[in-house]
């Protein structure tokens, strides 16, 4: 019997955590394609020295640290190289993480990302050797016409991002002359707003699984994600989640979120790096469940088939039908296929309807349990304030029993 263990490199986060442990746990030994069993356990992984030559215990690792906890990130390079110690996500593309490098690459794969121009910084950074440098080839520039060129409403925003940071609405020069004033040492994009946009759409994706949804980002946390089924148009849905799965299989992202805005037939991509997506409870709510089943099936499926990792970008293979004379569409089909060689999608499928055939109704019990309430009250009392307790139990308890009952339509 073959040993696994998925370790969780962790921050504040205790609700999903404490989910896909416990389905992991119900989920059993593993019985292999080739009829090998396996038991996969998972372990909170703690902070600490490390020699390089020193052998870890984990086969695979899911991450919610290292892109901003530098002393795990390294750790993560080490058994990455050193260790075949497979990552969700690579953390030799954190860079492209912060958004420039991949606005760059899905423009040069032909997606329709709005037009963005980077900004030199506001004011200087700290270095010593920033006023000589400055002085002798910062290139003056005219802000106003740069952002004219745009076109407004346009956004500013950090091309280093996460969590809504530093992001502001430019609708005219004041507008942009407080925002660049207010950014200091931020180094911002100019990007033009998608105005009169139909929908904000948000894929969550884990491996070759992807959930669209359907976002309301003005809206406070727990009401950001409406329940909506057809909000997209089959062609238009199929058109996003290859977006959302591009953009991994490309970067070597695994458990990513990518937003696009929709107008008039159109997809644009405007924000789709995130190491650390929301798997919140109290924000994913009705598709919680289908988050935590689906990081379970693709960390099982990576450990018990052994896959391998692929830590580093191929371009080219992507490059090459960027650079073909192909209409947006049958690029968009050549990319979902590179999409799912990359993914092993078939090989997936197959793993999970004959290795993995009792998760879907697992999964159901547990929402249906008094432990998933458990989680629930535990969950709400940790984040919210005693007098809104029960409102919010109502609502989440509300959402996840509706998605229950849909879910057990789906499974007959």
């Amino acid at each position: 019997m073959a040993e696994h263990l998925i370790g969780l490199l962790l921050g504040a986060e205790e609700d999903w955590p404490r989910a896909f442990e416990e389905l992991v746990r119900r989920a059993g030994p593993v019985t292999a394609p080739d009829g090998s069993t396996h038991v996969v356990r998972t372990e909170r992984l703690a902070i600490a020295p490390f020699n390089l030559r020193e052998k870890p215990r984990t086969d695979l690792v899911i991450d919610r640290l290292a892109h901003w906890y530098y002393h795990p990130r390294e750790w993560l390079k080490k058994v990455a190289l050193m260790d075949d110690v497979y990552l969700l996500n690579s953390p030799f593309t954190f860079q492209s993480m912060e958004k420039h490098s991949a606005y760059c690459a899905m423009m040069r794969l032909g997606m329709h990302v709005p037009e963005t121009v980077l900004v030199p910084y506001k004011n200087p950074v700290d270095n010593v050797r920033w006023a000589y440098t400055s002085a002798k080839y910062n290139q003056s520039f005219d802000l106003d016409t740069i952002a004219s060129d745009v076109g407004y409403p346009m956004f500013m925003k950090p091309f280093d991002g996460g969590a809504w940071r530093g992001v502001s609405m430019i609708r005219n020069e004041a507008d942009l002359h407080r925002s660049y004033d207010e950014s200091g040492e931020m180094l911002m994009h100019l990007q033009k707003a998608v105005d009169g946009f139909e929908v904000f759409a948000r894929a969550l994706t884990i491996g070759p699984e992807t959930m669209v949804m359907k976002f309301r980002p003005d809206e406070p946390m727990h009401d950001r994600y409406e329940v909506a089924y057809d909000f997209l148009t089959p062609q238009m849905g199929q058109e996003t989640r290859t977006i959302a799965q591009t953009v991994n299989a490309f970067f070597r992202w695994e458990f990513n979120s990518c937003e696009m805005l929709i107008k008039d037939g159109v997809a644009y991509p405007i924000d789709y790096a995130n190491a650390c997506p929301d798997v919140a409870i109290t924000s994913l709510h009705y598709y919680f469940p289908w988050a935590m089943k689906s990081l379970v099936k693709w960390s099982i499926f990576c450990c018990v088939t052994g896959r391998s990792a692929q830590t580093q970008v191929n371009t080219a293979p992507w490059f090459q039908i960027a650079d073909r004379d192909m209409d947006y569409q049958a690029k968009l089909q050549a990319y979902q296929r590179l999409s799912d060689q990359y993914f092993d999608t078939a090989r997936y499928r197959e793993f999970v309807e004959t290795s993995l055939p009792h998760v879907d109704e697992l999964v159901l019990d547990w929402v249906l349990s008094d432990d998933f309430d458990n989680l629930l009250v535990d969950t709400v009392k940790a984040t919210y304030p005693e007098h809104e307790h029960e409102r919010f139990l109502a609502h989440f308890r509300g959402l996840t029993g509706l998605w229950a009952k849909d879910e057990a339509l789906v499974l007959g």
